[in-house]
């Protein structure tokens, strides 16, 4: 894989070791709950005409007693971006088409609708430019302000050990970016967001390599710490109907403006991995 950096290959080794973290705890709350749910794993290759390397990845998911559908994939590709997408992704463009992306995506959706539902990735991409991106969002069907401020002082905490304005600078992209216009409201109670922090040196890469790990770090402290606290919850009828009505809204966005799903579907990513992050269910009234 000579076109795959150490740098790639890092990131892509934390990412992994990050999804089997995750995954476990999640079995253990599971677990916890009297239920022998765990994650099923099935591995993907991309193919790319003329590419003997595309790379490929591993599908996620667990259907249980709290966690009516979870995801978690990671994967690692390489190959060409058609050339009118190319000129959308930072780093490419028409004369420069190549790339390469390690990552990890997650989105639980939970069975309990006090359970705030969650979104978290982080992404490590090489095109002129190599580059992290990611970030983590709670989207609650039923907000709970104690939650919610929990949730954003983990990932302040993260963001302040790395720079005094990135919280600031990053939950306000988050309240940007997971925002539906054409319903007028936010897709949830946001967290943070960042994108395109380039590595132009080791040192560059070595600091937002390590800020990337604390935004993973912060994700697996605070939300299983959030789901033991509402998971056994009473819920009535009206409480499930809210939160089926929320998701199509999370549906909404997921379909109609996450970069994520456009650029999974643009570069001949895994169709069942990229919208896995779709709701098991969800109504529209």
């Amino acid at each position: 894989m000579t076109d795959w950096t150490p740098h790639t290959l890092r990131a892509r080794s934390w990412f992994e070791s990050l999804r089997d973290r995750i995954c476990a705890e999640f079995e253990n709350i599971e677990a916890e709950a009297g239920s022998a749910a765990q994650f099923e794993f099935t591995t993907w290759a991309r193919e790319e005409a003329g590419n003997p390397e595309p790379g490929g990845g591993t599908r996620g998911v667990m259907k249980g007693q709290v966690f009516e559908k979870v995801g978690v994939n990671i994967s690692t590709v390489h190959g060409t971006f058609a050339p009118e997408f190319a000129q959308t992704i930072h780093g490419a463009g028409a004369d420069n088409p190549g790339f390469t992306a390690t990552g990890i995506s997650l989105v639980a959706h939970m069975a309990n609708p006090h359970v705030p539902a969650v979104h978290m990735n982080t992404r490590f991409l090489t095109t002129s430019k190599p580059w992290f991106g990611g970030g983590a969002d709670l989207n609650p069907p039923i907000p709970y302000a104690e939650d919610t401020a929990d949730f954003h002082a983990a990932f302040q905490a993260a963001c302040d050990t790395h720079g005094a304005d990135y919280y600031e600078r990053f939950k306000a992209w988050a309240d940007e970016y997971f925002y539906i216009p054409h319903r007028g409201v936010h897709r949830g109670v946001g967290g943070i967001f960042y994108d395109h922090l380039d590595c132009d040196s080791d040192a560059a890469f070595e600091a937002n390599f390590a800020f990337t790990r604390d935004v993973g770090e912060a994700f697996l402290a605070v939300f299983p710490r959030l789901v033991r606290r509402r998971m056994g919850a009473a819920f009535t009828a009206a409480d499930t109907q809210q939160q089926l009505e929320w998701r199509g809204r999370y549906a909404e966005f997921n379909l109609v403006y996450d970069r994520g799903t456009l650029f999974g579907l643009k570069t001949g990513g895994n169709v069942d991995a990229i919208l896995m992050s779709l709701p098991p269910r969800a109504v529209w009234s």
